[in-house]
């Protein structure tokens, strides 16, 4: 009896150690709540205007060279914004240095897409300039209007109408200096791009007067 009573303890003992060794798993329930708690996690994209990229871009360019100055930035078309309100997840800019002969394609991104440029301030190698680019060149603070008063400006003279027959409607910002007028103009393209554009509306980025509209 004694024989006995010490096997049927020492097997209750090791039923005991392995019950207790075993791992703590969450119900099945749970572990689908966790994994739907990681899919949430994803990050959304973020949507800049232009002028804080801008500034970001600037800023960089001026570590860079300390005479860097722009001389054209534009917004990209991706899924995760077609640019209307002013607005998208990726924005270059373009600065050149006189004093090195050279410049640099900076790029601001917000863009949670494997395909697009990393979330923050990424620039290129430097590249040799040509001559025309010390004409093209402004002062960042000659930018005051920002992209979407663009949109809003360039929408009131004509452009309601092209996103009223397509809310989809995309469009593309370009922001360059007009030698001819003597100032820096938002290019506000209905379109992919200027070859396929269905309207353009041409607004001064200083003070945000309407220029002209074409196509």
């Amino acid at each position: 009896m004694r024989l006995s009573s010490v096997i049927v303890c020492s097997a209750l003992f090791l039923i005991t150690i392995g019950c207790s060794s075993a791992p703590n798993k969450p119900p099945e329930k749970q572990q689908l709540k966790l994994a739907s708690a990681v899919e949430t996690e994803k990050k959304d994209p973020l949507l800049y205007t232009a002028k804080p990229c801008f500034t970001r871009m600037s800023d960089m360019a001026q570590r860079w060279s300390p005479d860097a100055l722009p001389f054209h930035m534009e917004s990209a078309l991706n899924p995760e914004s077609n640019g209307q309100d002013g607005k998208a997840t990726v924005w270059r800019g373009l600065f050149a240095s006189p004093s090195r002969g050279t410049f640099k394609t900076y790029t601001c991104s917000g863009s949670r897409l494997l395909d697009q440029p990393p979330v923050g301030i990424t620039s290129t190698v430097e590249s040799t300039s040509s001559p025309v680019v010390a004409s093209l060149l402004f002062h960042p603070s000659f930018l005051q209007t920002d992209s979407d008063k663009a949109f809003s400006i360039a929408q009131q003279h004509g452009g309601a109408n092209l996103t009223k027959k397509d809310p989809k409607q995309p469009v593309v910002y370009l922001l360059e200096r007009d030698p001819k007028h003597n100032g820096i103009f938002w290019y506000v393209v209905y379109g992919t791009s200027q070859s396929d554009s269905k309207g353009i509306g041409v607004i001064n980025a200083s003070n945000g007067a309407f220029l002209r509209a074409g196509k």
